[in-house]
């Protein structure tokens, strides 16, 4: 009885666990908005990596039109991500290296497209790169 009791709570964690993970986009976009200043870099590059994700699923099913205003929508949570991280200094390091990851990402879905698709992910990889870059010089800067 204790056993089964167990098993049933363990299975009931697990799935509202998995729900919690699978917030929907809109949500976590609400969240990131309400969030505390600490809290924005986190939930912003969350953001971005979903964006992210789906732009190279779209690709992958020869949906380019939405596939850039993916592509769109990860530069745009990339640039909160690092207007939040600037304000909150103990979230630079954290979201230069998810902001170079994504830029990587960006340059290997890039060279699967053909050169007339390359456009828009090349600017979004440079505007990713410019944003890290960015954020080292204020890890790393004089200033400092």
């Amino acid at each position: 009885m204790c056993r089964s009791l167990t098993i049933a709570l363990f299975v009931l964690a697990t799935a509202l666990n998995g729900q919690a993970a699978k917030d929907s986009l809109q949500d976590l976009i609400a969240r990131a908005d309400a969030a505390r200043p600490e809290d924005r870099p986190g939930l912003y590059i969350d953001i971005a990596e979903r964006q992210l994700k789906t732009v190279d699923d779209l690709y992958r099913a020869g949906k380019d039109d939405e596939a850039v205003a993916a592509v769109k929508d990860v530069v745009t949570y990339s640039e909160k991500a690092h207007d939040a991280a600037i304000v909150s200094p103990h979230k630079l390091k954290g979201t230069e290296i998810s902001l170079r990851k994504m830029a990587a990402k960006l340059r290997d879905i890039k060279r699967a497209l053909s050169f007339e698709e390359q456009g828009p992910v090349q600017a979004a990889s440079d505007r990713l790169e410019a944003l890290r870059t960015d954020l080292l010089a204020k890890m790393f800067g004089k200033g400092k």
